[in-house]
């Protein structure tokens, strides 16, 4: 299928320097808030890559639970392939692809567990299915039929049926701690609005980029 035609033109909406904030965090909450205030789908959604110990790359999407001035934080499967990958190689990208704005936002770190606290603090907000869902599944492992899951559903239900679900040992957070952050704004021509903030021991560099 030749795609070479399936094109679109970007808007002229453009992101100037000064425009930016000095802090990345600050940056990507307004952000965040537009997409928010936009009724974007899901703009918390972000693609993870990782890599194995055959340095083979691998993306997924994940969902951003809450972020700060410290990090990213996501949840999952601590026996789970990205865990096995972050465990051997911490060093890890998000994106964040808001199309319908014409923006993304690429961030490059190191993702390192939560504390358990944290992990539970979070654990007890979710709803009862979807804390029962961290127990039903082991994630990334080969499983005969969805019937499976089911029955185990069923089990961890009745198990379950009384009281708080606990947090379990193999489920928890991890907080991506960005090395560098990059706004993408598009432009028409393909002339696209790019910055990138690099750490720079306690402060931010601001670099922009050729599109």
């Amino acid at each position: 299928m030749d795609l070479s035609e399936f094109r679109k033109e970007y808007s002229d909406r453009g992101l100037l320097r000064d425009e930016l904030n000095a802090d990345p965090l600050a940056q990507f909450e307004q952000w965040f808030s537009q997409a928010i205030e936009l009724k974007l789908h899901e703009p918390n959604a972000m693609s993870l890559a990782t890599v194995d110990e055959n340095a083979m790359p691998l993306l997924r999407t994940v969902l951003l639970k809450y972020f700060d001035e410290q990090g990213f934080v996501f949840f999952t499967n601590y026996e789970s392939r990205k865990a096995s990958h972050i465990e051997k190689n911490p060093r890890v990208s998000l994106l964040f692809p808001w199309i319908t704005l014409e923006r993304q936002v690429i961030v490059q770190g190191r993702a390192e567990k939560i504390s358990s606290a944290e992990s539970l603090r979070y654990f007890t907000s979710r709803p009862r299915e979807s804390q029962l869902g961290a127990w039903v599944s082991s994630q990334s492992s080969v499983i005969s039929s969805r019937k499976f899951l089911m029955q185990k559903l069923a089990e961890l239900k009745d198990k379950f049926s009384h009281g708080e679900i606990p947090l379990p040992s193999f489920w928890g957070g991890y907080r991506v701690v960005p090395e560098t952050i990059e706004f993408w704004q598009g432009g028409p021509a393909r002339l696209h609005d790019r910055f990138l903030y690099r750490r720079d021991k306690e402060a931010w560099a601001i670099e922009r980029l050729s599109p």
